[in-house]
């Protein structure tokens, strides 16, 4: 089971980019997605959250700019970043919690990380 992530790139203050996360796997039922993010010699921060009974949240640093939601299908969500600043700059890592419908085993996973930076 593994998470496909997407998106990512340079762009100018103010801009927009958005980042998708899939899981490439039938026998996974994603219960939590979610991005976080690291820059170098921090620790990782979550950014965004999502629930798929409809549930959000959001770091303080990124209310009312990032928007986290379900993309096209069960088990997939994106984030669309609007408006944003030098200090979005990080590598972003998709994660995802739930079930291996195979063994009922409970699992949390990480996508490789895709970086974002924002400069002019």
């Amino acid at each position: 089971v593994q998470l496909q992530a997407s998106g990512g790139g340079l762009v100018q203050p103010g801009g927009s980019l958005r980042l998708s996360c899939a899981a490439t796997t039938t026998i996974f039922s994603a219960d939590v997605m979610a991005w976080y993010r690291q820059t170098p010699g921090k620790e990782r921060e979550l950014v965004a959250g999502f629930t798929f009974n409809g549930g959000t949240n959001y770091a303080d640093s990124v209310k009312g700019r990032f928007i986290i939601a379900e993309d096209n299908g069960k088990n997939t969500v994106y984030l669309q970043m609007n408006s944003l600043k030098p200090e979005d700059t990080a590598t972003y890592y998709c994660n995802a919690r739930g079930l291996n419908l195979v063994t009922m085993g409970y699992l949390e996973l990480w996508g490789q990380g895709t970086q974002v930076t924002v400069s002019s």
